[in-house]
């Protein structure tokens, strides 16, 4: 897979590849990145990319011109066509379905805005989609794009170590995941679930997949409305109430009880 990134600061976003599984995969030639840098379109003396805003107002807008220069560039780089992502805060977010739909792709161009925005005659004529992290601001759109980045290599075939891990992250059913547990089996009273310890893999699934309804029902019920739930599930979540779950999970949520 080929990311191309259109950024005003390159080798931040390039810090998303050189550590851990996206190193790793790097290294396997999953995947490779370029960056094009806007100011590098631009003749001025101060590689000026930004302009103030037509009407008024704070801030500082980025001009048309050096992104599309650079867009084109980026395009031309090779043949296969590329959907054109812009991370703004004024997209709808990201899920888990757009990342799985990102990373069946060949090349992605993504598009880091920073200041108060983007000409938005640049997004009208070339983004095909924005895309959020969520109902917040940022200084600019890098730190997206490299969330982004990280979310679809982890779905990219090879990348991880085990080949299953992808599939079983949250969001992947529509659901959160399940708690998990290492050794030993007690710590300052809490014992691992017996269901863990049993061998019994259909009932250890049938636990996780059941853990993994009550968390989403106490902390992210909305979550409910679109995932793909079997009969058990719906027989199962019949039996629970939002409010007592949410009790229960309480500790763990807000972090009350820790020890420091």
């Amino acid at each position: 897979m080929q990311f191309e990134v259109i950024t005003l600061f390159p080798e931040l976003v390039q810090q998303v590849l050189q550590w851990g599984i996206n190193e790793r995969a790097v290294n396997r030639g999953l995947l490779a990145m370029r960056t094009w840098n806007p100011r590098d379109y631009v003749s001025d003396v101060h590689r000026t990319v930004d302009d103030r805003p037509y009407g008024g107002g704070p801030g500082m807008v980025l001009m048309f011109e050096p992104l599309e220069r650079a867009l084109l560039d980026a395009q031309a780089a090779e043949s296969a066509a590329a959907p054109v992502v812009c991370l703004s805060p004024q997209g709808p977010p990201l899920t888990q379905s757009k990342v799985n739909a990102l990373a069946g792709l060949e090349r992605v161009i993504l598009v880091s805005g920073r200041y108060e925005g983007i000409d938005q005659r640049f997004i009208d004529t070339y983004v095909d989609e924005e895309c959020s992290l969520g109902d917040y601001v940022l200084s600019g759109g890098e730190l997206p794009a490299m969330v982004l980045m990280d979310a679809v290599i982890r779905q990219l075939p090879g990348a991880l170590g085990h080949q299953d891990s992808a599939k079983q992250d949250s969001f992947m059913t529509g659901l959160l995941d399940c708690p998990h547990y290492t050794r030993p089996e007690m710590i300052r009273g809490q014992a691992v679930p017996e269901v863990l310890l049993s061998g019994h893999h259909a009932e250890i699934d049938r636990w996780r997949r059941h853990q993994a309804l009550r968390k989403t029902l106490a902390i992210r019920p909305d979550l409910l409305r679109s995932a793909r739930l079997t009969e058990e599930d719906k027989s199962y979540l019949a039996t629970l109430e939002p409010d007592a779950e949410r009790a229960q999970l309480e500790p763990a949520i807000s972090g009350k009880g820790r020890k420091k």
